[in-house]
């Protein structure tokens, strides 16, 4: 078990100077380090130089607790980049240690805050999926683009490059999501992420858990999810990458159990990107996927490679 005191003997065991003057980065590249594959993705592009992501595919943000390798990992680095707004909720009190000895950015915090959605349980906290918002998350590189920059002379030149092509993903993922019957726009997934997304493409969003996956999807919520499948026909429901799809199946047979048939309509990234070295493992396949999947699902008309014709290739 990792205690916090063997937790302050690692950190003090590998804790890299914050002053970085005089070392030739030429030589010895800077070590970056980001929580989530999509902070990594951003500034792997950005810089130009290796990041290593500590929640690979498949893992949920939401309840990961650092490992002994995280530790490691985050105390050696130059510099760390985390979320922030709540989402890697088990992961504060280290980054707030962290933060005493070297640059540690929260970079969805950069964000004005009027821009935020709330998280309906908890008022108070802010929703932190933004990356579902490619507005959003353009905003977010820019938090990215500082942090990096002292390390990459060249950083605003691929920033900007970056978020050209966010913005052209954007405008494929509207074009194609209006396409979708105005009765069908609804998009009900495993958990409550998509409510950015749902904004910005104006399409009601129904989680069956909430904002957190920590939260539990009690049976007064199911049967009405039901109901609302079954009332508005809706044709398909989607299952995440990174939560049990057990809550959705539950779904399926209630709508069954109906007379309504409602298919898997396949299958999201939420909460963690594709599979490493794919075009879904990065932030523009994982949007592409999400947004080329929801659109054919609920009877809307995309291309099925998506926009630029790499879903569902290898490499």
């Amino acid at each position: 078990m990792l205690t916090r005191r063997s937790l302050f003997r690692l950190l003090g065991a590998a804790t890299v100077p914050f002053a970085l003057a005089g070392r030739s980065f030429a030589a010895d590249p800077p070590s970056i380090v980001a929580t989530t594959g999509m902070i990594a993705d951003a500034a792997r592009r950005i810089s130009g130089l290796p990041v290593t992501a500590l929640m690979g595919p498949g893992l949920d943000p939401h309840g990961h607790r650092a490992t002994r390798n995280d530790i490691l990992a985050l105390s050696r680095a130059d510099l760390v980049l985390w979320h922030g707004l709540n989402l890697e909720a088990q992961m504060k009190r280290l980054m707030a240690d962290l933060a005493k000895r070297k640059q540690v950015v929260a970079v969805a915090e950069a964000l004005d805050g009027a821009l935020l959605l709330a998280d309906p349980a908890y008022p108070d906290q802010p929703d932190p999926h933004v990356w579902f918002d490619p507005a959003l998350w353009s905003e977010v590189t820019k938090a990215v683009e500082a942090a990096v920059a002292p390390f990459v002379p060249a950083a605003p030149s691929k920033a900007q490059a970056f978020r050209g092509e966010i913005a052209s993903l954007g405008d494929y993922a509207a074009t194609i999501l209006a396409t979708i019957p105005s009765e069908k726009r609804v998009l009900v997934t495993a958990h409550d992420a998509f409510s950015y997304f749902g904004r910005a493409y104006g399409i009601e969003v129904q989680g069956v858990q909430g904002i957190s996956t920590d939260s539990e999807a009690g049976v007064s919520r199911i049967s009405d999810l039901v109901n609302l499948l079954v009332d508005r026909k809706i044709p398909a429901v989607f299952v995440e990458s990174s939560v049990s799809d057990r809550s959705v199946r539950a779904l399926i047979e209630g709508a069954a159990a109906q007379g309504h048939r409602v298919e898997i309509g396949g299958e999201l990234y939420s909460d963690a990107m594709g599979p490493d070295g794919s075009y879904e493992g990065t932030y523009l396949g994982m949007f592409d996927h999400n947004v080329t999947t929801i659109a054919r699902a609920l009877g809307g008309r995309a291309p099925e490679r998506g926009a630029v014709g790499k879903l569902g290739l290898a490499g």
